[in-house]
């Protein structure tokens, strides 16, 4: 599977997502729940980028407003004034793909302008303009389900039953923005986990990863340091990497192909051993079947 990226010379690069691929975290805001502040500076994240980079991010996902639960939002040109310059700084210096992470259509148009190469919206290009922002730009979109907005999405999450849900509404979503123009190629699909979920919820979600390959497309895992890790265990932000990387694990060994982490040596080096590992299964044939003494 090979997700095609325009570049600013409107030639085309791939991203091959045969084989699990890291998306590193770069948030450039004040208040995100894990490294909020950490990289606000232009300096601090061009530092962080480029070792990401050196550790095995194939993406830097770069976000300009806080999406955790709770968060208030920002202005159109503070968002703006936040990612541009990163964006500028990363695409004429470093050898890797760039996702916007947004919702406001402006910001989609000013991001790729400047050098991104993927929109990766919670929202799913629901906020006004954005569909259309997207199926002009040609480029890669990420699909994500939320329930409800950051501020309240929280407060009381309810569902039937998730997976139907989840599916359904990625299903309709995949559906609407075929119909706006926009390459059904060009379509990335996430869970949403921790956006309108319980821990219960979250954790059927993950145990579904293969269920969301119905659709032929590339499935986006975002579980890093999340509550969902942190409320099973009992642990802060800072303690969550063992929990991140087995899920990282179990959603790579399910056949997702797009891992957006804090961390990237730690889950580059964990999804190395999942395709390690892969080469060496049977897919037709138990082990106890290959090796069973008559």
């Amino acid at each position: 599977m090979q997700l095609q990226l325009k570049t600013n010379t409107d030639s085309l690069r791939s991203l091959d997502l045969n084989q699990p691929t890291v998306m590193g975290i770069l948030n450039v805001t004040p208040d995100s729940f894990s490294d909020g502040g950490q990289y606000h500076g232009l300096a601090a994240a061009f530092q962080q980028a480029t070792k990401m980079v050196a550790d095995g991010a194939k993406i830097i996902d770069i976000g300009g407003e806080s999406t955790r639960p709770g968060a208030s939002a920002v202005t159109l040109e503070e968002e703006l004034a936040r990612v541009i310059p990163i964006i500028e700084l990363i695409s004429a210096n470093l050898d890797v793909a760039i996702s916007i992470d947004t919702s406001k259509a402006q910001v989609m148009r000013e991001a790729i302008a400047a050098g991104a190469h993927i929109i990766n919206d919670v929202r799913a290009l629901q906020e006004e303009g954005a569909l259309q922002a997207a199926a002009e730009l040609a480029v890669p979109v990420c699909l994500m389900h939320m329930q409800g907005q950051p501020s309240t999405m929280q407060d009381a999450p309810c569902y039937q039953d998730v997976t139907t849900e989840v599916l359904a509404f990625l299903q309709q979503r995949i559906a609407d923005c075929v119909d706006a123009g926009i390459k059904r190629d060009n379509i990335i699909l996430d869970p949403g986990f921790g956006f309108g979920k319980t821990l219960e919820q979250n954790y059927q979600l993950l145990a579904d990863t293969p269920v969301f390959h119905q659709f032929g497309l590339p499935v986006l895992i975002g579980v890093s340091r999340k509550s969902m890790i942190g409320n099973l265990l009992h642990c802060d932000e800072t303690q969550r990497l063992a929990g991140s990387l087995a899920c990282a694990t179990a959603a790579a060994t399910d056949g997702a192909q797009i891992f957006r982490v804090h961390d990237v040596r730690e889950t580059a080096d964990a999804l190395a051993i999942v395709t390690q590992l892969a080469k060496h299964r049977v897919s037709d044939t138990k082990p106890c079947q290959r090796y069973e003494i008559v």
